[in-house]
């Protein structure tokens, strides 16, 4: 028998049989793990499984490529603060259903669940779109393909980026980048200079990420980009003042 506990953050959970629930959770040490809940689907324990949860569980199964089981315990019920915000409830859900969709099961990334706890303590700020398009950034990074965004891959320069390659995932400066401005993907400013973005050009920011995610992590495994995150999109697209 094989077990292990750790801090995780829900990221799905769906009925199994009756009662019971099969959730994925990411957490520090052990990835992002599947388990069964007994009773998960019941009014005691439903609450504590919503996407973006923070919970404790321990996993137990014959062996380490088994389903098992979890025995979980709420920690932060990072779901209810945002019931009444359709925005930041969004957020959460887009950043959950892309974490389940890209992260490989079972592959210790703790940069990946770092990230996402700070984009859930994010949700308390008036940075947190800002903070949504950073959390795709360092999923890149943690799986392999982060963009450099520190200097323009034609000049060297650092001044006035304005693009990024979609070949190499570098930046390219607007002086360079004019004769192929539509061979490039915009670079919003928030991204070099830091500070918060506007509805706009965070709508910018995670076109850019989204880009990457689709190319090097979606497409090879032929999954499409969770529903959840197309429809953030289109909220900040459709409004200027979202948050």
């Amino acid at each position: 028998m094989m077990d292990w506990d750790d801090d995780a953050i829900v990221l799905s959970a769906r009925r199994h049989g009756e009662n019971a629930a099969v959730i994925h959770v990411l957490t520090g040490a052990h990835g992002r793990h599947p388990g069964l809940v007994p009773g998960g689907m019941g009014r005691a324990n439903r609450g504590s499984l919503q996407p973006g949860n923070r919970v404790r569980v321990a996993w137990q199964g014959r062996l380490a490529e088994q389903l098992g089981r979890f025995r979980v315990e709420l920690v932060r019920a990072d779901a209810a603060l945002h019931l009444a915000d359709p925005d930041r409830l969004a957020a959460l859900s887009a950043a959950c259903a892309v974490a389940e969709a890209a992260l490989p099961e079972r592959q210790p990334l703790p940069a990946a669940h770092a990230a996402l706890t700070a984009l859930l303590d994010a949700l308390e700020s008036d940075a947190w779109a800002t903070v949504m398009v950073h959390w795709e950034l360092a999923l890149l990074r943690a799986l392999g393909f982060g963009l450099d965004l520190s200097a323009c891959a034609v000049s060297g320069t650092s001044e006035d980026l304005a693009y990024v390659s979609p070949k190499s995932g570098r930046a390219v400066s607007r002086a360079a980048g004019q004769d192929w401005q539509d061979r490039l993907l915009e670079l919003p400013a928030f991204l070099v200079a830091g500070g918060i973005g506007s509805a706009p050009d965070v709508a910018l920011g995670l076109k850019l990420t989204g880009f990457f995610l689709e190319r090097h992590v979606l497409a090879p495994q032929r999954r499409p980009m969770p529903a959840a995150r197309l429809r953030l999109v289109d909220r900040f697209l459709s409004s200027g003042t979202i948050y």
